[in-house]
């Protein structure tokens, strides 16, 4: 993976790319906080009207409050999560003599070098989860080279890394094995550890706060969700502890605000937001502009492993449905369903750890051998069609905004079109 990014993105000019769109508000607030003592971002104008300017590249990721002060458009979870990067690349821009302004070139390297990092992580936690659910290694290895290289996991690895979806998708996988762990252990210590990992995936982006309703498919059923609620009360101590370090990292947002704006509580989208009278549910699964089954077509197929949890637990089973349901209705409610410029459906790669587990559970309950055999070439042939896929998106074959079915079709398969 650091091979190809590094050929990709850390040769000529092309790391100046790295940090594209909605990352360069994700990021601003490293640069803010620790080099320029900005918290309006007034250093906008220079860095990216001036010193880094690029107009295929340029983008405002600072809003207007109702006060009339400025401040950046983005949550701050991604940067946290980027800080360790952030310092390596300042002290290493000290160093080898780089500009230590945030945006020279070691910056953003080290950015792609924390999505590696992240994707690594979460991939670490996802061949965890699996062994919770007795996966055999085989069945592992592919279900690991689904989530990479069948999904859009590589792309916002490799083609978008400042984004917030690979961070997200680290830290959603780990609540997942914590909270499967506390259920089959019943152990009070984790409910600490969730706290941390439920702040700051809030903290990256609030509204994966929704993978709080994934917990009573990770119960199993309703037996352990009463044994596991009572064993959490039985040391209240630990309740408050996990309290108090949620409310603790979601304050840094907060805390920002204040000292941005002098209020506690803002909105920085502005008139941007949902409506849930109008969903886009068909769009978002399967038009031809984004469609998450469409164009990432191993989501879908991973849904076989619901067949096969109706048949052993009708509770896992409602669960599971029931939450997916719940964040594609309300992902597809957002005023821009697409979510503008993105490789397929962008807002579910933070959940491939869930889809994951279903094709898991598909391929180890699978007995027929025949159907066993359709089912990896499936597999395989979707790894095949995602990465090319991922490729025309790249060089903008398949268009990163204004696809239809005919751009689609004629665009399909086309690999000697790539090789000329």
């Amino acid at each position: 993976m650091t091979v190809i990014t590094s050929n990709l993105n850390w040769g000529k000019d092309h790391w100046k790319a790295i940090i594209e769109s909605d990352a360069k508000g994700y990021y601003a607030y490293l640069p803010a906080v620790f080099i320029y003592k900005d918290l309006n971002f007034d250093f906008f104008q220079f860095i990216e009207k001036e010193k880094y300017y690029n107009e295929n590249l340029f983008y405002d990721y600072r809003t207007n409050t109702s006060n009339g002060k400025v401040i950046n458009k983005y949550y701050c979870g991604t940067a946290l999560v980027q800080l360790p990067f952030f310092i390596i690349a300042h002290f290493s821009s000290y160093l080898g003599h780089y500009e230590m302004d945030g945006y020279s070139k070691l910056y953003p390297v080290l950015i792609s070098i924390a999505a590696i990092f992240y994707l690594l992580m979460g991939l670490f936690y996802l061949d965890s989860i699996l062994d919770l659910y007795k996966v055999s290694e085989p069945q592992k290895i592919l279900v690991l080279l689904s989530a990479v290289f069948g999904t859009n996991l590589f792309y916002y690895t490799v083609g978008e890394p400042g984004m917030s979806h690979i961070y997200s998708f680290a830290f959603i996988a780990m609540f997942i094995f914590y909270v499967k762990l506390f259920f089959l252990s019943f152990k009070n210590k984790y409910i600490i550890i969730i706290s941390i990992l439920l702040g700051i995936i809030l903290l990256i982006r609030p509204i994966n706060g929704l993978i709080v309703f994934i917990i009573p498919f990770l119960a199993s059923n309703i037996s352990a969700i009463k044994e596991g609620f009572n064993k959490a009360m039985s040391e209240k101590w630990q309740l408050v502890l996990s309290f108090c370090i949620l409310t603790t990292i979601l304050s840094i947002q907060l805390i920002y605000y204040k000292l941005a704006t002098g209020d506690f509580l803002v909105y920085s989208y502005a008139e941007e937001g949902f409506n849930f009278l109008k969903p886009h549910i068909s769009e978002i699964l399967f038009s031809y502009k984004k469609g998450l089954f469409i164009y990432t077509p191993m989501f879908l197929l991973s849904l076989t492993g619901t067949y096969y949890l109706w048949k052993s637990s009708k509770f896992e089973f409602y669960s599971i449905i029931t939450f997916l349901f719940l964040i594609v209705y309300i992902f597809s409610s957002w005023w821009m369903w697409y979510y503008g410029g993105s490789f397929s459906s962008r807002v579910f790669v933070e959940y491939i750890a869930l889809f994951m587990i279903l094709l898991a559970i598909a391929l180890n309950r699978m007995q027929s051998r025949l159907l066993r055999i359709g089912y990896i070439s499936s597999i395989v042939f979707f790894i095949f069609l995602c990465q090319l896929n991922t490729y025309q998106y790249r060089y903008n074959i398949i268009h990163w905004s204004e696809m239809t079915k005919e751009k689609y079709w004629n665009s399909y398969l086309q690999i000697g079109r790539l090789i000329k």
